[in-house]
């Protein structure tokens, strides 16, 4: 364990150093500002989406619509931007060989690697969260919310809602980044890893949607997206926050497991 956590500090510092990660952690923090600044200018309600009637009421609704726009497209790329890279990038500078130099056995930087991307996917749904959170509170205020039942909770109760709600959300996502550390793994490019992690989400929205594929529903990852919905309901409504956690577990623990065998048997000799 200690050999994984200085591997993790590596990986970590790698991050930092990283242009695709500021990028991600930006967009992370900046689609929340410029939807709010154009809720404020426009004055305008996204009526159509849960809580999109409440933005100008209180701030804690900024953030669960968010949840929902960024479901489809936003917070899986993000997460995708380092998944996808974190292992494909050291065939790209092919730096693979020369960390398997440093007294540490592959398990180790795979273990590290891995917990670099989920520690990652955290940051960017917590950032998100805050920002939106912070900004939605200044314009709207910090008052109370409508829930999906409607009932009126308090402002401190809603904050807790929404925190709920944050972490429920991180299960799919966290099943997102293993699948893109599994391509990076797999396809040894970057491009290929990132842009099949998002291909992949994308393609589970669209079954969800088509017809006649309603009893597949409640098993794609995309519908977990919505789960954290359960929070919102008086009284909790727990079926689809339980059965996002096993689903989630189903995506992302084979990925994890098949991209550990990939990244333990390759041949790193020629690199």
């Amino acid at each position: 364990m200690p050999r994984v956590l200085t591997v993790y500090r590596w990986e970590l510092r790698k991050l930092r150093a990283q242009k695709r990660t500021y990028l991600g952690l930006g967009a992370a923090a900046a689609v929340p500002v410029i939807f709010v600044t154009a809720l404020a200018i426009r004055n305008g309600e996204p009526r159509d989406v849960a809580f999109g009637r409440y933005v100008h009421d209180t701030g804690l609704a900024i953030p669960l619509v968010l949840l929902l726009f960024g479901s489809v497209w936003l917070f899986p790329l993000i997460t995708a931007l380092v998944a996808g890279d974190i292992v494909a990038a050291e065939d790209r500078d092919r730096t693979l060989k020369t960390i398997l130099t440093r007294s540490v056995e592959r398990q180790q930087v795979f273990a590290a690697k891995a917990l670099a991307a989920v520690s990652y996917a955290i940051a960017a749904i917590a950032l998100s969260g805050a920002v939106a959170l912070a900004a939605g509170i200044l314009a709207s205020g910090f008052n109370p919310i409508v829930t999906l039942s409607g009932t009126r909770v308090s402002a401190s109760h809603g904050l807790a809602l929404v925190g709920a709600s944050l972490l429920v959300y991180l299960l799919p996502i966290l099943a997102v980044a293993c699948i893109g550390l599994l391509l990076s793994t797999v396809f040894r490019n970057s491009a290929a890893a990132i842009v099949g992690t998002l291909m992949f989400s994308l393609l589970l929205q669209l079954i969800g949607i088509l017809p006649g594929l309603g009893g597949i529903q409640p098993y794609l990852l995309s519908t977990q997206f919505q789960a954290w919905q359960g929070f919102l309901r008086v009284p909790v409504d727990w079926a689809p926050i339980l059965r996002a956690l096993w689903v989630c577990a189903l995506y992302a623990v084979p990925a994890l497991l098949v991209a550990a065998v990939v990244f333990l048997r390759r041949d790193v000799a020629g690199e």
